[in-house]
């Protein structure tokens, strides 16, 4: 199965999904998931996230980007 990365323009903004946010870097093909939660903070709220590399997603990547040439 082929899996698609949005792609972002220099400098662009993105919204990305909340849970299961996967994020490819164009040059290396480094593939990351992330999470994002919202969260109280004082008085107001903040935006929080966590990241962890996906190693399968990754190796689909860059054979997909060394298949290509």
């Amino acid at each position: 199965m082929s899996r698609r990365y949005p792609t972002a323009r220099h400098n662009e903004w993105i919204r990305p999904v909340r849970n299961g946010y996967r994020m490819a870097c164009c040059d290396c093909g480094l593939v990351h998931e992330l999470d994002f939660r919202v969260v109280r903070y004082g008085r107001g709220h903040k935006v929080i996230f966590r990241a962890r590399r996906n190693n399968r997603a990754t190796a689909g990547m860059r054979r997909r980007k060394h298949a290509q040439g």
